[in-house]
């Protein structure tokens, strides 16, 4: 029997079991920890989404041009890539809970320098790169946080991969709520630019109180691991989890955020010149509906996944392809209307891209390495959010639907390669 089965046995025989007045034992349900953890992934959401409607206000109030305002969209994937690579290692070596209440802290900071940024608009560029950090470190310690508190012996998720999957509806929720918010604010609130960013020092207030109450899921590993295997086991089964994740997950991460990044960033500014003075609450409501649909797929994720392990990432890339295609036909007919519908089918498709790569992720990676590799999956899926920058450089030379329908391209030809790759891992085993 493992250790972590004994232990838990050990705690429930030492907790009273409560009886009926049968003399029945009632069984006792965990309490629900990760759902006080989970705040943190909705406060990273919603630090992320929070300034993606506003980008519309800082071009016509503070005078930014389109570029400085992709730039801004894309230095914050600048400082989340190393968020989320130091932020993985360093939660599983000194546990959960301190990387979740540190990354907590710096993810306020940069809210409160982004409302400096009427008065001096050189605070949205460190504001903007520290939401970076302080998102993919709750990204990497916060998911690993609520997978494992949804597990046994913390819980009593019945496998992984909806352990897994619940950090991704967290997120999904603060990215669909944070920028409506901030969009609604913006419209009709007095100082649009500092308002608007209020409701995120709440939420964080919010959740490092729910957190707080969470208990830590993994103890500190100075040395790096936590594995009592040899060594060469080891050494074996991290190159067998590398392999898979660099074949069957690696390429579907980035098109996790392509398909949101497009429509929040690219989709309102190709198909809003007759909104006069609505663009910002289009924008809203585009930053809602996108991760809403990602939200409302997560049924169809669960059944995809029971009948083929890779039939959710594989639907989730033909419902980016496909929103990627209605993207263009909006863009080439200026249709705020036919762009909304593309964000929901861009949404759907981020929706089960995710909760392909969590699934996987949680499948593949050992306790001790959790963290790390949900922080490589972070890093390669918010690659994605560079895709407005990429559009636009593009735009110089190609028309934007012409660059959509490229994208779209792109995104079946990912689709060809995972189902030729699970083809032949099928064949071997």
């Amino acid at each position: 029997m493992s250790t972590h089965a004994t232990s838990a046995r050990s705690s429930a025989a030492a907790t009273p079991t409560p009886q009926t007045d049968s003399g029945t034992p009632t069984p006792i349900s965990p309490p629900r920890h990760w759902l006080r953890a989970g705040w943190v992934m909705t406060a990273s959401g919603w630090s992320a989404n929070q300034f993606s409607a506003l980008l519309g206000s800082y071009r016509s109030e503070l005078g930014l041009t389109t570029a400085d305002t992709t730039a801004l969209f894309g230095i914050y994937v600048l400082g989340l890539v190393p968020g989320l690579l130091l932020g993985g290692p360093l939660a599983d070596r000194r546990g959960r809970r301190p990387v979740v209440f540190l990354a907590l802290g710096t993810s306020a900071l940069a809210t409160c320098l982004l409302m400096l940024g009427p008065a001096a608009s050189a605070f949205l560029w460190p504001g903007r790169f520290l939401t970076g950090i302080g998102a993919g470190s709750l990204l990497t310690a916060g998911g690993a946080w609520v997978k494992e508190l949804s597990s046994p012996p913390h819980g009593t998720a019945p496998h992984p991969g909806v352990a897994a999957r619940r950090s991704g509806l967290f997120l999904s929720a603060g990215f669909a709520t944070g920028g409506l918010a901030a969009s609604l604010i913006a419209q009709w609130a007095p100082h649009p630019m500092v308002t608007a960013y209020l409701p995120h020092l709440l939420l964080s207030a919010v959740a490092a109180l729910c957190a707080a109450r969470a208990p830590e899921s993994s103890p500190a590993h100075p040395g790096g691991t936590a594995s009592a295997a040899p060594a060469p086991v080891v050494q074996r089964e991290r190159r067998a989890s590398a392999a898979e994740f660099r074949r069957l997950v690696a390429p579907v991460a980035p098109w996790v955020f392509i398909a949101p990044a497009v429509a929040f960033a690219t989709l309102p500014g190709l198909v809003d010149a007759d909104l006069k003075g609505w663009q910002t609450v289009y924008a809203g409501v585009i930053t809602a509906v996108t991760p809403g649909a990602g939200i409302l797929v997560a049924p169809l994720a669960r059944s995809l996944a029971a009948r083929h392990r890779l039939a959710t990432g594989a639907v989730g890339l033909a419902a980016v392809a496909l929103g990627l295609l209605i993207a263009a036909f909006a863009a080439a007919q200026a249709q705020p209307v036919v762009a909304l519908i593309a964000s929901m089918v861009l949404g759907a498709g981020y929706g089960l891209c995710v909760a392909y790569g969590l699934t996987e992720v949680a499948a593949l990676a050992p306790s001790h390495r959790l963290a790390r590799l949900t922080s490589y999956f972070w890093a390669l899926a918010y690659l994605g959010f560079l895709a407005p920058y990429v559009i636009t450089l593009c735009t110089g030379v190609f028309s934007p639907p012409t660059v959509l329908i490229g994208a779209a391209v792109l995104a079946v030809f990912t689709l060809v390669t995972l189902a030729y790759r699970g083809t032949r891992r099928a064949q071997a085993h």
